[in-house]
């Protein structure tokens, strides 16, 4: 199947917005491996290998703490048990490619890929011989953005004061994912209140168990805001249900 260049572009345009979290994010993923003593054959090594910020990120600070490569491992790919309900989500709309591509999709399978793709194909409204270039151009801009932002955090990291925060990137990367999907009241609802559920927590005094207890929040009070919304919809009439 030959690319469609057109769709090519269309995924860069797509997923080109959210580069304002991700460039920062590479930065933290060149500059850690050379502040904790790794140097910086292991950060390029883990963005072009790995290729999934979060993970690295965790594997890294297992390794500088003198953990095991096993260790290591485990827990980048626990973080990243999510990417089997992307691609399992992702699954049926590139069933008609073949095995070879769907392998080579897989590796540029990130959250911000998979939130333009899914976006895009859930209306049903896209050919399919379109979707694999869409995710590909997506799949590729971020590939190479986060390459050169990873080689650039390894030249310049040590070199970044330490007054300037650049933690704040990760948290900056979610959010900068999360802010499109905000467009119906149930996903705003799920938004506030699972955020304002982590801040309360932390304040008490619950430490990590903040994020799961704004996560239980922002899912009950999405759900309480879908099952309002149903109620407040008029029923279907006799020619809709027919």
């Amino acid at each position: 199947m030959a690319l469609m260049w057109s769709d090519v572009r269309a995924g860069m345009a797509a997923v080109a917005p959210m580069m304002v979290g991700v460039i920062p994010f590479g930065l933290v993923a060149g500059a850690t491996p050379v502040a904790r003593g790794l140097g910086g054959a292991t950060a390029i090594g883990f963005s072009t290998i790995v290729f999934a910020g979060a993970s690295q990120l965790a594997a890294i600070d297992v390794l500088a703490d003198g953990g095991s490569a096993l260790v290591a491992a485990t827990a980048a790919c626990t973080i990243n048990l999510r990417m089997l309900l992307y691609a399992a989500s992702l699954a049926p709309h590139l069933a008609h490619v073949s095995l070879g591509r769907r392998l080579g999709a897989a590796y540029v399978l990130v959250d911000q890929n998979y939130a333009v793709a899914i976006a895009r194909w859930s209306t049903g409204e896209t050919d399919p011989a379109s979707r694999l270039p869409f995710y590909l151009g997506a799949g590729g801009l971020l590939w190479t953005v986060w390459q050169l932002s990873t080689l650039v955090g390894v030249v310049v990291g040590a070199r970044v004061p330490d007054d300037v925060p650049l933690d704040f990137a990760v948290p900056l990367v979610f959010l900068v994912l999360l802010v499109p999907t905000l467009g119906a009241p149930p996903a705003l609802a799920a938004a506030a209140a699972g955020g304002g559920g982590a801040v309360l927590a932390a304040e008490l005094g619950a430490g990590d168990l903040s994020i799961l207890a704004g996560a239980v929040i922002g899912i009950a009070a999405g759900v309480l805001a879908e099952a309002m919304l149903d109620r407040r919809s008029p029923p279907p009439t006799l020619e809709e249900s027919s």
